[in-house]
Order: C-alpha cells, then sequence, then structure tokens
C-alpha cells in the first residue's frame, strides 16, 4: 500500500511540475513593463498573477483582491503565434458590475487604475482563436497567456497636511 501511495505521490508531483513548466511563469518573462527603476512609488509584483495553457477561443475567470489607496498595473499577454488581442474584463465580484472592458479601448493589453476601496475584482480573460506553432509540450489549439498584476502605494495629491 505505501508503494502504491508513494507512486501516486510520485506521478501527481512530476504531472504538475510538467504542467507548470509549460506556462509555469510565463507572465513574469512575457508581460514585464519597462519602467523607470530607483524611483519612488516602483511597481512591485503581486502573488496573485498567474500564467496558463489556454484552448483557442476559451475564457477564464480568476478572483483578485485590491487595497484602498493603491494603484494597480495589469497586464494580459499571451504568445505572439495566436496574435495579442487577447480582451479582458473587470467586475466588482460582489455585484458583477463590469469596472472596465479592454475592447472599448482597441484591446491595449495594459490597464492601470486607482483603487479607492478595497474590494474583490474577477478578472475575465477571453483568448482568441488562431495557430499556434509546433510545440512537442503543448496542443496545437492550446497557447500560454499571462495575467501580470503589479501594485504600488498611490501617490499623495493636493495639498500636504499640517
Amino acid at each position: 500500500m505505501k508503494k502504491v501511495f508513494l507512486s501516486l505521490f510520485i506521478l501527481s508531483s512530476v504531472l504538475a511540475f510538467s504542467q507548470a513548466g509549460v506556462c509555469g511563469q510565463f507572465h513574469r518573462k512575457y508581460c514585464v513593463v519597462e519602467t523607470k527603476h530607483g524611483g519612488k512609488g516602483e511597481w512591485m509584483y503581486n502573488a496573485q498573477s498567474k500564467s496558463g495553457l489556454f484552448n483557442q477561443g476559451s475564457t477564464s475567470k480568476i478572483r483578485c483582491v485590491i487595497y484602498k489607496g493603491m494603484d494597480y498595473r495589469i497586464n494580459v499577454c499571451c504568445e505572439t503565434t495566436i496574435g495579442d488581442k487577447l480582451n479582458y474584463k473587470i467586475f466588482d465580484a460582489r455585484t458583477n458590475e463590469l469596472l472596465y472592458d479592454n475592447a472599448t479601448a482597441e484591446n491595449d493589453p495594459l490597464f492601470e487604475f486607482q483603487s479607492t476601496a478595497s474590494r474583490q475584482l474577477i478578472i475575465e480573460v477571453t483568448v482568441p482563436a488562431g495557430a499556434t506553432s509546433q510545440d512537442k509540450h503543448k496542443p496545437m489549439e492550446a497557447a500560454c497567456v499571462g495575467l501580470l498584476i503589479e501594485h504600488k502605494v498611490t501617490d499623495r495629491q493636493g495639498f500636504s497636511q499640517y
């Protein structure tokens, strides 16, 4: 029984590692926006960022938490073989109100905003249909997609307080 359990554990570990290896850190490598370094208020990586292997024409959702007094930058990217026109929408998780749709901004992958309240969001990403290049690690109809979320403390504006 121990051998069966150990074999299943090793098999599941190998499968998890191989799946993470295909697109696991795609967002860290391909979704990064070049900014000035060393400046005050530099963007920081948010651990809610994700990458995954998506079928063409599919839609996926992720829930994330944003906090009052923070600026956020969301960047969605994919393999260029399926194009760079990913569509994503941001909804308020409580009310399901549509807050942003990048289709209204010519499918711009980058969106920056300031949070005036702490709340949960749902980010819905839709991958267009298209052709991917041959890769022995994934099916032809699939592509890597990354969702990079970054944050920084909102700069103070207006008159300073005494």
